[in-house]
């Protein structure tokens, strides 16, 4: 448990005491030790809201190319190219291009007549049952649906192929995740469907990376490799069913802890827009984001040196009194909220529109059911991951 902090502050991403309500240690953090030295697992921690805002701008500094996960970076495994959160410019800005023309805002707000029967296939069979779970009878599978209508897989593969992949975000409780390439590229699991595609075209993401032109970083005018596409497809796949499933799952359990603000969602639904930030600056699917340092950089009168690993504490800068006054209190009515959930700078995530309207319309149409519950803290579960924290299971009593 090394550190060399000299303030006793002591974070490790991997405890699992710690991990179940980070938060008094990301206080600590800030006003303690706001640039934090973790020996044991070889990484540096910049907690503040303003220090994690202007690192993941910085990309000279703190590249994305060795990856944004800290075992894999100290595992020094080669990306290949197609991974956008582990790609640097000009390479990521090829890239993100090709994505950034499907997931507009205007099109994922069109997504939700879609959205909305996705969420009543999964909760009707629920009322009258005096309970459900927000992961596993949601979150789990609304997400899942969506994804799979924009890559086109059929609705009977999609819980296998969401299953595989979440499968690769597991960890042993307590334990860093086995650093392996495979976890965040290999995509045969859709090589099936990708090559179905090549020669029975649809109106599916998947058809449209098959037929995209594009100019690349070498100023070759091309249309994407089948390897690149199963890339592209894995890492949709993968980042569009993890974080929203475990945003669900904290709608669930903070609206449980906040009862008179969610008899307030209830009778105003204009209110749940602002609640779907309020409860991303809250409760961040992923807490964290790792960067390797291509420089030596001073924070607080230290050097962290090159070859170093930064770990951009989102979870922690979210509730940052400097930018969100008060902020280990939720409020639904919170001014100007702002968060760094979805990243920032260039790595904004891609897929923030379909989150946003996701969440919203997760949380309407299950007040619409269930306006009141309670979490079944027994046999309530969080995941065993390090890249995101949420719950594996949140099962609620409904009135």
């Amino acid at each position: 448990m090394a550190t060399t902090t000299g303030t006793g502050v002591y974070y490790d991403p991997y405890d699992v005491g710690i991990n179940a309500d980070p938060y008094p240690v990301f206080r600590r953090l800030r006003e303690e030790a706001p640039l934090y030295r973790n020996d044991e697992h070889d990484f540096y921690a910049l907690s503040r809201f303003d220090d994690v805002e202007r690192g993941l701008v910085d990309r000279e500094t703190y590249i994305s190319g060795r990856g944004a996960v800290l075992e894999l970076i100290n595992a020094g495994i080669e990306m290949p190219p197609g991974v956008l959160i582990f790609e640097d410019p000009p390479v990521h800005t090829v890239h993100r291009g090709l994505l950034s023309r499907v997931f507009t805002p205007k099109k994922m707000n069109a997504l939700e007549p879609q959205i909305r029967d996705f969420c009543a296939r999964c909760l009707n069979p629920l009322v009258g049952t005096g309970r459900f779970d927000f992961v596993r009878d949601l979150g789990a599978q609304m997400p899942m649906r969506v994804i799979g209508m924009l890559l086109g897989i059929p609705e009977e593969d999609q819980e296998a192929i969401r299953d595989r992949v979440d499968a690769d975000l597991r960890t042993t409780p307590g334990q860093p995740m086995k650093p392996s390439q495979d976890r965040f590229v290999t995509g045969e699991a859709f090589a099936d469907y990708v090559d179905w595609r090549v020669d029975h075209p649809s109106d599916d993401l998947m058809t449209e990376l098959l037929l995209a032109e594009f100019e690349d970083e070498t100023r070759e005018i091309r249309r994407l490799t089948r390897d690149e596409v199963l890339t592209y497809v894995n890492v949709v796949a993968g980042a569009g069913n993890e974080t929203t499933t475990r945003l669900i799952g904290w709608a669930g359990q903070v609206l449980a802890d906040h009862t008179d603000q969610r008899r307030e969602l209830v009778r105003d639904r204009s209110l749940i827009p602002n609640a779907i930030e309020e409860l991303l600056r809250y409760e961040p699917p992923a807490p964290h984001v790792a960067r390797y340092v291509t420089r030596g950089v001073e924070h607080y009168g230290r050097t962290v040196p090159e070859g170093s690993v930064m770990l951009f504490l989102v979870g922690a800068a979210n509730r940052d009194d400097r930018r969100n006054p008060d902020g280990d209190h939720f409020d639904i009515h919170r001014e100007n909220v702002q968060h760094l959930s979805f990243g920032y700078g260039i790595h904004f995530c891609l897929g923030a529109a379909l989150a946003r309207v996701e969440g919203r319309v997760a949380l309407d149409e299950v007040l619409n059911r269930f306006p009141d519950w309670e979490v079944d803290v027994g046999n309530a579960k969080l995941a065993p991951t390090s890249t995101v924290r949420g719950w594996e299971t949140l099962p609620v009593v409904v009135r």
